[in-house]
């Protein structure tokens, strides 16, 4: 079994850097998913499905979540878990969808530096405006993945901080609930990053859901 970590946007896989020396000498992968061209998780999903065929384990944080939950919609009998580090499963609001269209602009008009205030945290130097506009873009127009996660055979975990300012606990309290094989873990006094603010205890969790999807 193949063990994927997708990074989150602004981040790129050197988030995941805590985790992949917790895995050492397991078949891990953890892939720039701006390198994978267009702007779609869809897209994304399908590259990285085809990149090898093994079974696979994904672990997403954020835009990464978003793209696990697409291979797992493409491909069920494939995906053997998801751990999701605060990533909704709903698809983006009206109102959610006008904030990226903003950020979009901000991007194109005025820079890297003039957004980046607004995100949870700023982007890695070598991140390019059309990097992150595309990554913008695919998190604006994913699909709703609420009744997969109800279908979904696998473990699906879910990982918050509880002071994720983008995913509330209450809200990821309701999707576990209704999930078959759900978990979900608080991670106190954290934001919107638990695998890198709390590595330890967020590896002692990855190491659980690799043995539950195992």
């Amino acid at each position: 079994m193949k063990i994927l970590l997708l990074h989150a946007m602004p981040l790129d896989e050197r988030m995941w850097t805590p985790q992949l020396d917790a895995l050492a000498g397991q078949d891990v992968e953890a892939p720039n998913l701006y390198d994978l061209g267009g702007a779609s998780v869809d897209r994304w999903a399908d590259a990285l499905l085809k990149s090898t065929d093994d079974d696979i384990a994904v672990v997403g944080a954020s835009m990464g979540g978003y793209v696990a939950l697409a291979m797992a919609r493409e491909a069920p009998e494939r995906v053997r878990g998801l751990l999701l580090v605060g990533s909704r499963v709903g698809a983006d609001t009206p109102e959610r969808r006008a904030l990226r269209d903003e950020q979009i602009r901000t991007l194109r008009e005025e820079g890297i530096d003039a957004w980046a205030p607004s995100a949870p945290d700023p982007p890695p130097p070598e991140r390019t405006v059309d990097e992150l506009v595309r990554a913008v873009q695919a998190i604006r127009d994913r699909s709703d993945s609420t009744e997969l996660v109800r279908s979904f055979e696998g473990p699906l975990w879910i990982a918050v901080g509880d002071a994720d300012p983008f995913f509330p606990v209450d809200e990821a309290r309701e999707v576990v609930a209704a999930v078959p094989n759900g978990r979900l873990e608080v991670f106190e006094d954290t934001g919107h990053f638990p695998s890198r603010d709390r590595p330890e205890r967020f590896n002692e969790l990855l190491r659980e859901f690799l043995q539950a999807a195992a």
